[in-house]
């Protein structure tokens, strides 16, 4: 029991002599050598693995950060704001600090996924077949669906079966002319934008 005793002392009286504040507080060079501690000596910064760095804008909104990948191999190890960029210095809003954490996130979708009416799974099929599909399936619908003009003679040109919600990652010049394709193009109504939401 005494030696336990001693063992536990020992590691405590290591553990102060280790830690900085003590040292700091006898009046050694507080930002120099007493700040270190053997931890800190041996730690590394995890950008050291990186064996290149690529420049890139956040995708989560119009603003257009600038952000800096760093990568090993193929293998993303880092992101962080870039400081040269005049945007935002450096930094990064939650969303855009996130960024590392839905590039590497395991359920990451990566293809695309279609379950057909009535079907039970899930299935991938290429980006052009999705494509159009997407682009037979709303020209159907807005056929289908088009009203040229209400009961009482009002001209609308418009059709109320299809909605659309931008990304806001569009910018300003972007949104204009998808509003002019959806509504004067398509005769959309239901036009929202993910920025507002």
């Amino acid at each position: 029991m005494a030696n336990e005793r001693q063992g536990v002392w020992g590691r405590v009286r290591a553990g102060l002599r280790d830690w900085s504040v003590p040292r700091q507080l006898r009046g050694e060079d507080a930002l120099g050598a007493a700040a270190e501690s053997a931890d800190s000596r041996r730690t590394r910064p995890r950008l050291e693995e990186a064996d290149r760095v690529g420049a890139s804008i956040c995708p989560y909104c119009a603003v257009g950060c600038g952000q800096l990948i760093y990568a090993r191999g193929d293998e993303i190890i880092h992101v962080e704001g870039d400081p040269r960029s005049p945007i935002n210095r450096g930094t990064l809003c939650p969303k855009g600090a996130a960024t590392f954490g839905w590039l590497s996130n395991p359920n990451r979708l990566t293809t695309v996924k279609y379950r057909a009416p009535g079907a039970d799974r899930w299935e991938e099929r290429p980006l052009d077949w999705a494509m159009e599909r997407i682009a037979q399936l709303v020209k159907r619908t807005r056929d289908e669906t088009f009203v040229r003009q209400l009961p009482d003679g009002t001209t609308v040109n418009h059709t109320l079966a299809i909605a659309e919600l931008g990304g806001a990652t569009l910018d300003n010049e972007e949104n204009y002319l998808l509003k002019k394709l959806l509504s004067g193009g398509l005769g959309m109504v239901f036009i929202e934008n993910q920025a507002r939401i």
